[in-house]
């Protein structure tokens, strides 16, 4: 049953409404693609906090006109899939990235990343990259690292001393050696 201009309508305007929230977007084509090879791809990005579709070429660039991701959905051929998200574009890479691996049929077309154009290489490239908070977490381990150390060193000081009192006392080298009378 073919779908109607209405229906059309109301796809490119949902769209149009989500692309206009999202700053990075992968655009992937597939072939002989199973109903579960396309759930389990569904179920991880969905885990990832992604959003994942596939649409006419026609309506993917009518939804995108005006939109950060508007160069990615220009001139299309083919099967078209899109993958976006508004958080981190890392997480949504690597998840394409690994489902594309473990699926030889499905492979990348181009893609955007906060409102700039990418090539595949570039995509792959960023899903090696660790994910932000993996980033967060190491630059606050840099910034708190001299802290650490700074209290380590003034620590350092008087546990040492109480050290050389404690093994001074254990031999015996505080003696009382005034005369018996003072």
């Amino acid at each position: 049953m073919p779908v109607t201009k209405a229906k059309k309508v109301e796809q490119v305007e949902k769209l149009s409404g989500e692309l206009q929230k999202v700053s990075s977007l992968i655009v992937a084509t597939y072939n002989k693609l199973t109903v579960s090879q396309d759930f389990e791809l569904r179920k991880a990005l969905r885990s990832s906090g992604a959003k994942y579709r596939v649409i006419k070429n026609t309506l993917a660039e009518r939804a995108a006109k005006g939109t950060k991701v508007e160069v990615a959905l220009k001139d299309l051929a083919g099967v078209t899939s899109i993958a976006y998200t508004e958080g981190d574009p890392v997480t949504l890479a690597k998840v394409l990235a690994k489902y594309a691996k473990d699926n030889p049929e499905f492979s990348f077309k181009t893609g955007v990343v906060e409102g700039r154009a990418v090539s595949i290489k570039e995509i792959e490239a960023l899903a090696t990259m660790p994910a932000k908070e993996e980033l967060y977490s190491k630059l606050l381990f840099l910034i708190n690292a001299p802290a650490q150390r700074l209290v380590t060193v003034m620590n350092a000081a008087g546990r040492d001393l109480a050290v050389v009192i404690n093994q001074g006392v254990e031999k015996e080298k505080f003696k009382n050696d005034a005369p018996a009378g003072v």
